[in-house]
């Protein structure tokens, strides 16, 4: 079932992605070679928690950290540690906060230094895909109209989208109906409504779709090796159009 948020709730959602969003601003102040992503994760958790907020992720089905970091041709769910970013890598920053009762959720792809123009390109798309996808998100379309904008426009680059991970409802939980993949055609699945509350993610890689799971069972890394980008925003549909809530 998808549960439709209502003002008061909304006004409550507001509160958690404003410092998600905030969050990202301020870890890509200090993306930089040489910084640990496990830095950055502390970094995160420090500044969640200095706004009365909880680190969304921490302890979530087990995962150890606040940030889910993605290096190069990770695409999600890395665990921070002792690596060393370096000039050239692209790094995605996967987070969230809850409070009072209610989630925040978004990601972003960052440049370390200078990267190359693949890397550029793939996370252009995928910012744009993501754009596009929130445009489809209006009350009366199908929710398959979200997946397909996202499909068509990185496709539409020669990139490929990942299909094993997929975006999610969101409020009092983490992950609430409906799933929203990346790809599919248009005009199926549900109808959107005013109060429906969505995270999108696109993820999406230079190769092709297909991921694996490394040794640690978290870490999500493309089959062929290939750089992968991820941006995701919370978003809730409204009778004027959508919301980005993941926004400063």
């Amino acid at each position: 079932m998808i549960i439709r948020k209502s003002n008061r709730e909304l006004d409550l959602m507001r509160t958690p992605n404003k410092i998600v969003a905030e969050t990202h601003e301020f870890l890509a102040e200090k993306i930089a070679p040489g910084i640990t992503t496990k830095e950055l994760d502390r970094l995160a958790e420090e500044f969640i928690r200095d706004y009365d907020a909880e680190p969304a992720f921490k302890g979530y089905q087990g995962f150890p950290a606040t940030v889910c970091v993605a290096v190069n041709e990770q695409v999600v769910h890395g665990i921070p540690g002792q690596r060393c970013l370096e000039s050239g890598d692209i790094i995605g920053l996967d987070l969230g906060a809850v409070k009072h009762g209610y989630y925040g959720d978004a990601a972003r792809t960052l440049a370390v230094g200078d990267i190359s123009k693949q890397a550029q390109e793939l996370m252009q798309v995928t910012k744009d895909a993501l754009e596009l996808g929130i445009e489809q998100a209006v009350e009366g379309n199908k929710l398959s109209d979200i997946s397909h904008a996202v499909q068509t426009h990185a496709e539409a680059a020669d990139f490929s989208v990942v299909r094993r991970f997929v975006g999610h409802g969101i409020g009092t939980e983490m992950h609430e109906s409906p799933q929203i993949p990346n790809y599919g055609p248009p005009g199926r699945g549900p109808t959107l409504k005013a109060g429906m509350t969505l995270a999108i993610e696109p993820m999406v890689n230079v190769g092709g779709y297909k991921v694996e799971t490394l040794d640690d069972g978290w870490t999500v890394v493309t089959k062929d090796r290939e750089l992968s980008s991820h941006f995701e925003h919370t978003i809730a549909i409204t009778e004027s159009g959508p919301e980005i809530l993941t926004l400063i």
